[in-house]
């Protein structure tokens, strides 16, 4: 083999993959069950991110809460005791409040405006809010649609009025039940299978993958397709372990984690298809409602974001999104 010129070494641009870089393992610890869809694309990401730094770059991943809920992680990756974590962006609600605006119903017109948005220059210039506390977010991911489901079909906001529904408690949440004319029920998630099962609260709300995991399908066959909130899900890092990556493992990873959005969306599209199917399987009903009359009844709350020079900024950008 021609061996290569002093100037030609000298020219060629050395990359982290050389053996003058360092290796690096992040952590990344969250509190999905191993084969939930997000977990499954965590793990994607991290073979893909190894593959293309030649073993440079490991994620190692703990699952199932090991690490404490999504609360505690993002307060450990503000401590610098853990590298990444998966987070809600309901549970981002307290760390920057512009992310407060995805609990408001019907923010979005359908999928097509959702992807617009999260995958857009809005998502991408969100993403980056959390930076001053530590921490920068890097994709965002699907996580579904969440409707209403009780024992007794639910058609119109007339259906809710008298119900004790179990929801994440929030104000924001918590004020859409009040204004349907039932009753929040701030209930564990872990005590919703028996509070239905007891009739300590009348229904609940989710998305059909969890609607069938959890069993609730047995109780409340009554599945209502308002589709009320699309909150994602995002992938966050902390500063300071970002900051141990070079500027080629930085590209990597950012590569990695965008096209873990398009893998995790493809997944999370098989398996709400397959959970509806499971769900109809076991007695399920699925519903047709009202949107509009859903989305009259939500004006109010509407009006009240508008109030807000934050939340406003945020709806108006959003609502421009053709």
């Amino acid at each position: 083999m021609k061996a290569l010129s002093l100037s030609v070494l000298i020219a060629a641009p050395l990359t982290f993959t050389s053996l003058s870089a360092q290796a690096v393992t992040l952590k990344l610890a969250h509190n999905l069950q191993n084969d939930h869809v997000v977990a499954v694309t965590l793990r994607h990401m991290a073979k893909e991110v190894s593959e293309l730094t030649n073993g440079k770059v490991k994620i190692r991943i703990y699952p199932d809460g090991q690490m404490g809920g999504p609360r505690q992680t993002l307060e450990m990756l503000q401590q610098g005791a853990l590298d990444m974590t998966k987070i809600s962006g309901s549970e981002l609600e307290p760390f920057e409040p512009a992310f407060s605006i995805f609990s408001l119903p019907y923010l979005f017109r359908d999928q097509e405006h959702f992807n617009k948005v999260i995958y857009g220059p809005i998502g991408h210039e969100l993403e980056m809010l959390p930076k001053k506390n530590g921490f920068t977010l890097i994709a965002a991911y699907e996580a579904g649609t969440r409707s209403f489901y009780a024992k007794k079909p639910i058609r119109t906001p007339a259906d809710v009025k008298g119900l004790k529904i179990r929801v994440i408690s929030t104000p924001t949440t918590n004020k859409m039940i009040e204004l349907l004319g039932g009753a929040p029920a701030p209930i564990q998630f872990g005590e919703v299978y028996t509070a239905l099962q007891q009739g300590v609260v009348d229904a609940a709300e989710n998305n059909i993958p969890s609607y069938v995991q959890t069993r609730h399908v047995e109780i409340a066959k009554y599945y209502s397709e308002d589709e009320h909130t699309a909150v994602p899900d995002f992938l966050a890092i902390a500063n300071v372990a970002w900051k141990k990556l070079t500027p080629d493992q930085q590209k990597i990873l950012r590569k990695a984690a965008r096209d873990s959005e398009q893998y995790e969306a493809k997944l999370w599209d098989a398996q709400v298809k397959k959970s509806r199917a499971e769900a109809i399987k076991l007695g399920a009903t699925f519903v047709k409602v009202d949107k509009a009359a859903f989305r009259a009844a939500m004006k109010p709350l509407w009006d009240s974001f508008r109030k807000d020079p934050v939340k406003d900024k945020w709806l108006k950008q959003i609502e421009a999104v053709k």
